[in-house]
């Protein structure tokens, strides 16, 4: 009667020999596709390291300008604007310049990657209660797997470097935006939805003319915390080769240098606010664009 007052577990010989048998095939499978795989992403890699000497080779003043018209355009708030340009003044007046470049520009390609798969997703989400039912189990796992623990697969198949490191922080970043891709379609009014039926829209045409544009403050929230959680896998990520702020924090962290992990921390928090305030705004802007239009 033992087995009533202590949980029953699977023999410790079992299940080491399972784990080995696992790693062993893992293993295997790394070593005939991970060559095939790394050259896949070969073209990726050619871009990410253009792009990013690119941003470092330009020169300060236009990537400052450059940035301050976007979140001008984005936000039209002269205040955002003007702490904008007043944070990455201090950042290049500190000397995190290129560290921060090479930051924004592995922080950009991979929104770009996660909203490409996180827009169709989220559509066929939002399209289909099936599928909505296979991938949402898939996304729980995503979001509350610890961040390190996607660093081991990765490493077991293509090492260390910036494709491993991007891959990582994809897969880290787009959970968010394919569930609010499938909530903003999801919340689209039906009245609005019959209307589109009733002059014969396909279903394609509602999707483009309908559904997006009314979803779309909603998915610029998912862009939004894309962002925010790519920045976050940016620290993580350097334990894996990705260059920028990330490798002066974890180097500070290692050697106790309290001032450069608190000035490359404080840059990575300001790379955020940016991002968070224009695209916060951005999603405002559209919100009443859209309440302005339903009332008129």
């Amino acid at each position: 009667m033992d087995w009533i007052w202590h949980f029953p577990q699977i023999e410790g010989r079992t299940l080491r020999e399972s784990a080995r048998a696992v790693d062993q095939h893992y293993r295997a499978f790394s070593r005939a596709w991970g060559g095939s795989i790394e050259a896949a992403f070969r073209p990726l890699l050619d871009f990410l390291l253009w792009f990013e000497s690119l941003l470092i080779t330009t020169p300060w003043w236009l990537i400052i300008a450059a940035a301050a018209a976007i979140v001008w355009l984005a936000s039209r708030s002269t205040i955002v604007t003007i702490g904008s340009v007043a944070a990455l003044l201090l950042i290049g007046l500190f000397g995190l310049w290129e560290d921060t470049m090479r930051t924004l520009s592995i922080i950009i390609v991979c929104t770009v990657i996660a909203i490409a798969i996180g827009l169709p997703v989220g559509v066929a989400m939002a399209w289909s209660n099936r599928v909505r039912t296979i991938i949402s189990p898939v996304l729980d796992v995503m979001q509350t797997m610890p961040s390190f623990v996607y660093l081991i697969p990765i490493v077991m198949l293509l090492g260390i470097g910036l494709i491993p490191g991007l891959i990582v922080v994809v897969i880290y970043a787009v959970p968010p935006m394919i569930r609010l891709t499938d909530l903003g379609i999801r919340l689209v009014d039906r009245e609005v939805l019959e209307a589109a039926d009733a002059f014969g829209s396909s279903r394609w045409q509602t999707l483009w003319q309908v559904q997006l544009p009314l979803a779309l403050p909603t998915i610029m929230t998912g862009i939004n915390q894309t962002i925010m959680m790519a920045l976050a896998m940016v620290v993580v990520a350097s334990l894996i080769g990705v260059r920028g702020l990330g490798q002066p924090v974890l180097q500070a962290i290692t050697n106790q240098y309290f001032t450069q992990g608190l000035l490359n921390g404080l840059a990575i928090v300001a790379i955020a606010i940016i991002f968070d305030r224009a695209s916060q705004a951005y999603g405002r802007r559209l919100q009443q664009h859209r309440e302005a239009t339903r009332n008129g």
